[in-house]
């Protein structure tokens, strides 16, 4: 993790304190969901001083679990608080639930809201059907943005000038061996999703597995959330698709007002 900008340090009101504190937090993620003190030194790349007494903080303040036997540190039911209170802040979760109730019920496949959090896309609202795994189920979870047909539908709204610079900056990781990792190729899905309405993918996160998703519009600007349908390539061509699929996942997002 990089220190702090030259920005950031000018800022009179930023607490670099507390900064360091969110920095421990955010050491967290599924491959690192157990860190010991020296785990978390060289996650965060913070000084071990600064480290222990931060996290040793979070402890107390019951931000952070403490095994008593290893003196790993992990997060904590605090954490399940913290978004009980994002999804009653933020009203377009209640708006977008029911719909997504209603077109899960109608295609009897994972529906999952997707929304822009900085150069990645987190799923906000998961909706599994019974062959979904465990890691697909789970709300919060982060991918890059341009690497997602959730993404790029958003990005296919937005103006083409700032859809162009997110392309060519935003990070992008071989998550399979058929992952798209050529920008003017993601470019060109970009367009073609602003042309259709709706983006497709195929074999990025997961082999064998097409994702759809149609954007959700706002009154004014580019769509900051996108309804996403994943979908077995075993079971779907592209006429099942189209025919099954897409008229209920356009009418879902075109429902929903973001």
């Amino acid at each position: 993790m990089s220190e702090m900008s030259s920005e950031t340090k000018k800022d009179p009101l930023f607490t670099g304190t507390l900064a360091k504190g969110i920095r421990i937090l955010r050491a967290f993620d599924e491959q690192n969901v157990r860190l010991s003190l020296a785990e978390l030194v060289q996650r965060t790349g913070l000084e071990k001083s600064a480290v222990q007494r931060l996290a040793h903080t979070l402890h107390r303040e019951g931000m952070l679990n403490k095994d008593p036997v290893t003196r790993r540190f992990s997060p904590s039911h605090a954490w399940l608080e913290l978004a009980y209170a994002y999804y009653w802040s933020d009203p377009l979760i209640a708006r977008a639930l029911p719909r997504l109730i209603g077109l899960s019920r109608t295609i009897g496949e994972t529906v999952n809201l997707a929304q822009m959090s900085g150069d990645h896309i987190i799923y906000s609202l998961r909706l599994p059907n019974q062959r979904t795994h465990f890691a697909a189920s789970i709300v919060g979870r982060r991918l890059p943005a341009i690497a997602t047909a959730a993404g790029r539908v958003m990005l296919s709204t937005w103006p083409e000038a700032e859809a162009d610079r997110a392309i060519d900056l935003w990070p992008i990781a071989p998550m399979t061996p058929k992952t798209v990792t050529d920008r003017d190729q993601i470019r060109a899905d970009v367009r073609l999703a602003a042309q259709n309405g709706y983006a497709m993918t195929r074999n990025q996160m997961i082999l064998n597995e097409v994702s759809i998703a149609a954007p959700v519009h706002g009154v004014a600007g580019p769509a900051e959330a996108a309804v996403q349908v994943s979908l077995s390539a075993h079971s779907y061509d592209e006429t099942r698709i189209q025919e099954e699929i897409l008229p209920a996942l356009l009418d879902t997002a075109n429902g929903i007002l973001a």
